[in-house]
């Protein structure tokens, strides 16, 4: 009898672990199940505006217990990709402490003073002058970052533009595309199965967007499913030219099955 490969496990976290920060039913149950078959794991979200210790704090709140080693943002894969393309390099930062953090972490120098790379993230409090700073050194010469190409974000009061339509405003204005770090692009999940020692033909990605997590996944050699928990339906896969591996209603539904999900 041929013996199951060992599955290493990458997840978004909104929608498929937490959604508007209230637990999935069965997601504490599914990452127990990871833990006792010793599968390695990690949890992923494009937002770059907290750090590792903000979100495991979050997803403590909602009953789920996931390690700071576990959890990768769209802030370190870009900080990863800079301290490769460019170690020891400067940065001007429009976005919160979970993007400066992650700079600073790999010896990155902060500065609005000729900058290697304007670094575009996540924040609640994009203004006008700050996109204006960051459009001139853009014509200045400073290469284009952007940690995800999310257009929009939710919010308890309605949608909210995010760093995909701040992008958008100052690529019109300089003429000069952002290189995106976050999915779906491959890149991120790279890293982070890099950083878990997986190999991406027994790696799954499970998540709750055709867009983002499922064309990752695909474009980075994984098995993927979609979870219909978050903002997919029923009919969502049928509207792309591309499909998961599997559909399922929500992560309980692997519950009893993480060893060989596809039996679910």
């Amino acid at each position: 009898m041929t013996e199951i490969p060992p599955w290493t496990y990458l997840m978004d976290m909104d929608g498929v672990l937490v959604h508007e920060s209230r637990m999935v039913p069965g997601a504490d149950r599914f990452l127990d199940g990871l833990r006792e078959h010793g599968m390695p794991f990690m949890v992923f979200t494009n937002n770059s505006i907290y750090t590792p210790r903000d979100l495991r704090a979050r997803l403590l709140r909602s009953g789920l217990d996931v390690p700071e080693s576990a959890i990768w943002t769209s802030a370190l894969a870009t900080a990863q990709f800079l301290n490769k393309q460019r170690p020891g390099g400067s940065a001007h930062v429009v976005g919160e402490s979970g993007l400066t953090t992650a700079l600073h972490g790999i010896g990155y120098v902060l500065t609005d003073t000729d900058p290697d790379y304007v670094v575009l993230g996540e924040t609640r409090t994009y203004s006008f002058e700050a996109i204006t700073r960051a459009i001139r050194l853009v014509e200045g010469g400073a290469r284009f970052i952007a940690t995800n190409p999310d257009e929009k974000g939710p919010s308890p009061q309605g949608t909210l533009p995010a760093t995909g339509a701040v992008a958008a405003l100052i690529e019109r204005v300089t003429g000069r595309a952002p290189y995106y770090i976050g999915k779906p692009n491959p890149l991120m999940m790279r890293s982070a199965l890099w950083a878990l020692g997986g190999h991406s033909e027994n790696t799954l990605m499970i998540g709750d967007r055709m867009d983002t997590d499922v064309r990752s996944g695909l474009e980075s050699g994984m098995q993927t499913i979609l979870v219909l928990s978050g903002i997919s339906d029923s009919n969502t896969a049928e509207r792309y030219p591309y499909r998961p591996t599997k559909v399922i209603n929500s992560i309980a539904d692997l519950v009893d099955h993480v060893a060989d999900p596809f039996a679910a």
